[in-house]
């Protein structure tokens, strides 16, 4: 979470449809060395821990499968931006996420994410999140699950381990959501106007280009 100006965060991301094959990378002796290079050992058994999260299980249920990655990356640690990247915004991808053991909000948000879709998760049930966290007065992110298009949703937080109905999160006010082809700016706790484009989105464009071994960023402290 981070204090920034209203107008900024509409214009911070950008997206694509594709989202990467994380199990495969994370399968490839080559990453697993490169990660160990740049983050050290304790990445490659946090890289295999995922692996082992995202194999095939038959007849698990989306809550299922959303209990299971909301812990696996909230037992991460939450860092911000300028003292773990040395920048004041930096969205990680996910290999860059659990290779630094941590970062901010909008880390924790992309993982799951992802991770859900790799997972099997419909794509269009799926949305990240901008909103304001009230209790710290701070912008904040985090993922949100529709079982159907007019389905209350689920958040997924790092701030509050318990996966909740977007109704009992009074705490948090929704500013917009979006995924990997729009934006909607929302108007309630479960329905939006779509804005257009995730496309205006420019950090998240940025991060979408960085899911290979030549751009695993060293973070600027470890955790």
């Amino acid at each position: 979470m981070r204090s920034l100006p209203l107008a900024m965060l509409c214009l911070l991301l950008a997206g694509t449809a594709q989202a990467s094959r994380m199990s495969d990378y994370l399968a490839q002796p080559a990453l697993q060395q490169k990660m160990e290079e740049v983050y050290g050992k304790g990445s490659v058994q946090r890289a295999k821990a995922l692996a082992q999260l995202m194999a095939p299980r038959a007849g698990i249920s989306d809550q299922q499968k959303l209990s299971l990655v909301n812990n696996y990356f909230n037992n991460l640690t939450y860092s911000e931006d300028p003292k773990l990247w040395g920048e004041q915004d930096y969205w990680a991808n996910p290999l860059e996420f659990i290779g630094a053991r941590g970062g901010d909000c909008e880390d924790y948000s992309i993982a799951k994410y992802y991770t859900l879709m790799e997972l099997g998760v419909d794509e269009k049930k799926l949305r990240m999140a901008y909103v304001k966290a009230l209790a710290y007065n701070q912008f904040h992110m985090v993922v949100l699950y529709f079982a159907t298009p007019k389905s209350e949703p689920l958040v997924l937080d790092n701030i509050k381990a318990t996966i909740q109905p977007g109704s009992k999160r009074t705490d948090l006010l929704p500013v917009y959501s979006f995924d990997a082809k729009s934006l909607w700016i929302m108007k309630s706790r479960r329905e939006g106007t779509l804005a257009g484009s995730a496309d205006r989105l420019a950090q998240w464009k940025s991060m979408q280009t960085r899911f290979s071994t030549e751009h695993l960023r060293s973070p600027r402290r470890a955790l």
